[in-house]
């Protein structure tokens, strides 16, 4: 029939496109992999380029392949459809399933074998449920990882279900491939089926570069916000951890309290023992700062020898955390060359209500942090006054300075009175 003749050529050329865009897809996904060493692509890379080769042989040699051949292929192509859920798995941190990865060529190979020469209406229905069963868990396996919006993973999980819903055709039409007209809207699904391949081959890889974009950036974004040394925040990323922290808890209006750390004599660690030691007493002390404070608490290195914490809670809960902090320091038993090194340091607590800025609440608990260095260090020191606002502050200032005016009037000679703040 015309009908047919016109079918057949479409769809030779549709899976001839397919094979083309998977082959050289998977062939860049391995470049990739290559390049940046990013154990996923390889997977991914991979199951493109058997992808490509079972198409093109099922393309090439359709029912002149024979049944043990043709086993073969649809296996291969089988495995493919496993190792982009598997990718999916190992790029968000999960270990490889090679057993369910070969369970469905397994089936496949076990029914084949058991009902052969099998009915091609049953191969075609088994096969579709095969490939649908490993896109929908591909799905899922997107689906599951919320480190990201849904708003900017919604492609990646469109395009797989995409894929499983059309191999699911036959399926939920199952009366209709029963039809008197069988033969046609099998032809009609396989011209669907091979038109949705190319959508699916070029679009996965649309996913799997955003991806990938998405992990270097969440790379650098963490590289610019952490210490190296410590792990801890660095000055920015604790100013922008802390600004979300003070925003929340204003929302709640629970009071916020900061402590500033300084780890007494430092610098003659360094001059005495070298970096290396000063080094390993700052690891030591954001160990024990880290294990001393609650999962809810926000630490970083905000100088050289300077740490901060930002503690959603009151003054007086925050004085007993800074005490554990520096009792547990005291007492860590850090050695040099078998010698053990004296470690204590000294702490600055200044708590506000809801919604007091950060630079406020900083600026309070370093005046705090000053005033038990001059007692003597190895202390806590809690600011005596209670930080105002920086609008608050700016009236304050605003009030007392002296007006321009009033400073004209002075006489000639005489310095203007200072009015201290």
């Amino acid at each position: 029939m015309p009908v047919t003749t016109h079918l057949s050529l479409d769809i030779s050329t549709l899976y001839l496109a397919a094979t083309l865009a998977a082959a050289l897809l998977g062939a860049m996904l391995l470049f990739f992999w290559r390049q940046e060493r990013i154990a996923a692509l390889g997977w991914w890379g991979t199951a493109y380029i058997l992808g490509a080769a079972s198409v093109a042989l099922w393309t090439a040699g359709g029912p002149g392949l024979g049944w043990k051949l043709s086993l073969a292929v649809n296996v291969v192509g089988f495995i493919a459809c496993g190792l982009v859920w598997d990718a999916a798995r190992v790029f968000h941190g999960r270990r490889a399933l090679w057993l369910a990865v070969l369970a469905g060529p397994l089936l496949w190979v076990a029914a084949t074998i058991a009902f052969h020469p099998l009915n091609p209406e049953v191969q075609m229905l088994l096969g579709a449920g095969i490939v649908a069963f490993y896109a929908a868990l591909t799905t899922g396996e997107l689906l599951r990882e919320r480190r990201k919006s849904m708003r900017a993973r919604w492609p990646a999980l469109v395009i797989p279900a995409m894929h499983g819903a059309v191999l699911m055709l036959p399926l939920i039409l199952g009366d209709m491939f029963r039809s008197r007209d069988a033969q046609l809207m099998e032809q009609v699904w396989v011209v669907v089926f091979a038109a949705e391949l190319v959508l699916y081959a070029v679009g996965t890889v649309f996913i799997i570069v955003m991806l990938v974009s998405e992990r270097a950036v969440s790379v650098h974004k963490t590289a610019a916000s952490v210490d190296p040394l410590t792990g801890l925040l660095n000055r920015r990323g604790f100013s922008e951890a802390t600004a979300r922290m003070i925003e929340r808890e204003a929302k709640a209006g629970r009071p916020v309290t900061v402590l500033i750390f300084d780890i007494d004599h430092f610098k003659s660690v360094n001059d005495r023992f070298g970096h290396a030691a000063g080094d390993d007493v700052l690891k030591v002390f954001a160990d024990v700062v880290v294990g001393s404070l609650r999962i809810t608490d926000l630490v970083g290195r905000v100088g050289g020898e300077e740490f901060a914490a930002l503690l959603p809670c009151s003054v007086e809960e925050a004085v007993l955390v800074a005490e554990r902090v520096r009792e547990a320091f005291e007492a860590s038993g850090v050695a040099i060359d078998d010698a053990p090194l004296e470690t204590t340091v000294s702490i600055g607590v200044s708590g506000g209500p809801a919604n007091t800025e950060l630079e406020v609440l900083m600026a309070s608990a370093d005046t705090a942090l000053y005033q038990a260095k001059r007692g003597g260090r190895n202390r806590v020191e809690v600011a005596v006054e209670q930080p105002l606002s920086l609008e608050s502050s700016r009236r304050k200032l605003a009030k007392v300075a002296p007006q321009p005016d009033a400073e004209k009037r002075e006489p000639e000679g005489e310095p203007a009175m200072e009015v201290a703040v």
